[in-house]
């Protein structure tokens, strides 16, 4: 058998809307697929730039750490005065008391 451009072909009609709905399902199926794939390209890409976000403000996430424990190190120390000052004003007061009291006893004899 020759094929040509003469050469008939005949063939039903339900093989027709089979292949015909083949087709469909198969350009149905690779759209789906398609789509699937965008999305997943698109959240990967969405990750990567929260990532490199995030890489970006770590040094000054870093950097306002150390100044919170610089801070809270000053703060420490000052308390530490502030407790030290409190004991020298009941000395300084119990001082204050104790030459007053010296005093009426030499103003007294």
């Amino acid at each position: 058998m020759k094929i040509n451009e003469g050469t008939k072909v005949s063939t039903d009609l339900k093989t027709i809307l089979s292949i015909v709905a083949g087709v469909a399902i198969g350009v149905w199926v690779y759209f789906g697929i398609e789509e699937r794939l965008n999305r997943l390209e698109t959240a990967d890409t969405l990750f990567q730039a929260d990532l490199l976000k995030k890489a970006e403000q770590e040094p000054k996430n870093l950097e306002m750490y150390m100044l919170i424990e610089h801070l809270a190190g000053q703060i420490e120390s000052i308390e530490k005065e502030i407790d030290a000052s409190r004991y020298n004003k009941v000395n300084i007061d119990h001082l204050k008391e104790q030459i007053d009291m010296l005093q009426k006893k030499m103003n007294g004899h």
